[in-house]
């Protein structure tokens, strides 16, 4: 049975997104430790389908300064990925691969915002193969778009596209270990209704 919303997943629904979201960043993770050339590990992710207001709270608040890496996905799939890069996390990925590290997002330039979109868009891609794999469907991204903003707004680009199908999006969060640092993982899911349907066919666990 097709569902209308988010809010109509049954548990078996629930904890098959919740395996995809274990696997996808699995693999983000070991594409991460490849392009930054030591090892990174990720803890027990959380997968969970959350409002976006309490998206936001959960990466921070609204008018936490962030950055964010803003991906759209098309062909069998529609909808959008976007990978939160908190300050610790911007932190890590500049000082493996430009062996410097910032206190705040004003000293970002052109350099380190090319290496930050770079780390982002193959978490995002490694995540997204990772499901197109599992499930046998072809998903096409767009190139990258990068920002720097609150929190809040930066949230309001899903919740603009995909606030009419639906109050809820994915999120799925965990900590990247890396010599023995936690620093946060932050990626959310927010594919349209009629793609959440058909990817839940695909994965078996929706006959509608």
């Amino acid at each position: 049975m097709e569902i209308k919303n988010y809010d109509e997943l049954t548990s078996l629904e629930l904890d098959t997104l919740r395996e995809i979201g274990s696997i996808g960043t699995g693999n983000a993770a070991t594409a991460l430790s490849q392009l930054l050339g030591r090892e990174v590990r990720i803890t027990l992710p959380e997968v969970r389908i959350m409002g976006y207001n309490e998206a936001i709270e959960w990466i921070g608040g609204p008018e936490e300064i962030t950055a964010g890496v803003l991906v759209k996905l098309s062909g069998q799939m529609s909808g959008i990925m976007l990978s939160v890069q908190q300050i610790e996390f911007v932190n890590l990925v500049l000082e493996s691969m430009l062996q410097k590290q910032i206190t705040d997002y004003a000293q970002l330039a052109e350099l380190e915002n090319s290496a930050l979109i770079e780390v982002g868009n193959i978490m995002i891609s490694t995540f997204i193969n990772a499901l197109s794999g599992l499930a046998n469907i072809d998903v096409n991204l767009t190139v990258p778009a990068f920002t720097v903003d609150m929190q809040g707004a930066i949230l309001t680009v899903p919740m603009a596209e995909y606030g009419g199908q639906s109050d809820y999006i994915m999120t799925i969060g965990g900590n990247f270990v890396c010599n023995e640092h936690e620093v946060p993982c932050r990626l959310l899911l927010s594919p349209d209704i009629r793609s959440l349907n058909f990817l839940l066919r695909k994965l078996g666990v929706n006959d509608g």
